[in-house]
């Protein structure tokens, strides 16, 4: 099965084509951190056009990379949520519309399963049944996963997600944004023990997250380095340090913790801060000494992509699940409302 994928959740154009014997064909993305970066955070409207603007000369880039024409495609999948409601109106539009127009089925997707499942992309995908750390701007969850569509929540953030934490906490440094890679740049240039940074919530059992108070704590210490003459780019590079180390030990901790829950001793980390260097080596070294294994995406595929959509639907689509032609979105979508196959 050739299948279509579209990912427009949030500040991302993604589109991909998967073929389910042959693999990934061809996918192309243009992020548009460049258009929201002057307003530090992404501007959903604006989001919205660029969508719009971008994603048929995408199909058309991705179907020639792969040397496809639009009757061979058997099936198109899209994001239909959670994620901005205009940005997904403008993917679930546009794979209706082909669907209509190429007389097959269209599908959507949940942009978390899809995260979840990208690692299923690379040469050793990880086994049923495993834990996965989603872990992004807008989510940070800890999930045991059965099979597709099988999912148990282990545990959530309470407020901030961690991408939105590093996001933030940036800002706040001036540092511009996306803030995580600059976090993580900076982090390489610090200075360990300058600053320590509380680990939230693992002072008690459980398995939830709340990075607000982190954040707030990153707040009063750049406003002592302020106030002290001491803002330049070392203390910068310190805090960030701090910051990450603080974010990445307390993953670490979590997923610890959920791993000895569930009895398991396979981990799938997924999402945009999966692509974070201090907190792959953190998880690895851990799984290491538990003698479990540790699965994630390629760099490319950590961020939003439409490879992720076409996986994710092509497995759904095989097992015959399918819409109407109708344009639904969901602003909000628990992924365990999903159907199991």
């Amino acid at each position: 099965m050739l299948v279509l994928g579209l990912e427009t959740s949030c500040d991302e154009t993604g589109v991909a084509l998967y073929d389910s014997e042959r693999g990934l064909l061809a996918d192309a993305l243009f992020s548009q951190i460049d258009l929201h970066r002057a307003y530090g955070g992404v501007v959903p409207e604006l989001a919205s056009r660029d969508h719009v603007k971008r994603m048929l000369p995408l199909i058309r880039q991705v179907l020639a990379e792969a040397g496809c024409v639009p009757t061979e495609i058997d099936a198109i999948a899209y994001t239909a949520g959670p994620g901005l409601v205009g940005a997904l109106l403008v993917g679930a539009s546009c794979a209706q519309a082909l669907a209509f127009a190429w007389g097959i089925p269209a599908l959507g997707v949940h942009h978390m399963e899809g995260h979840l499942l990208a690692p299923m992309l690379e040469s050793q995908p990880p086994e049923f049944p495993f834990v996965a750390l989603l872990v992004s701007g807008g989510h940070t969850q800890l999930v045991q996963v059965d099979g597709i569509g099988q999912y148990t929540l282990l545990g959530e953030t309470l407020d901030d997600a961690a991408g939105e934490a590093f996001d933030k906490t940036a800002k706040m440094m001036g540092l511009n944004y996306p803030g995580g890679p600059e976090i993580a740049r900076l982090a390489e240039q610090g200075v360990a023990g300058r600053f320590v940074f509380p680990r939230p919530m693992c002072d008690r059992p459980g398995l939830d997250f709340s990075f607000s108070g982190l954040k707030t704590f990153a707040l009063n210490t750049w406003q002592q380095c302020v106030s002290a003459a001491d803002d330049g780019e070392q203390a910068r590079c310190d805090i960030s340090l701090a910051f990450q180390q603080a974010v990445v030990e307390t993953l670490t901790i979590k997923c610890k913790r959920a791993l000895k829950a569930a009895g398991m001793k396979r981990l799938v980390i997924a999402g945009g801060v999966s692509a974070n260097k201090a907190l792959r080596v953190s998880l690895e070294k851990m799984l290491g000494d538990m003698k479990g294994d540790v699965f994630y995406a390629r760099p490319q595929f950590c961020t939003d992509n439409g490879a992720m959509i076409a996986f994710a639907g092509c497995q759904r689509l095989k097992a015959g699940q399918q819409e109407s032609l109708a344009i639904s979105v969901q602003a909000r979508w628990p992924m365990e409302q999903l159907s199991p196959l």
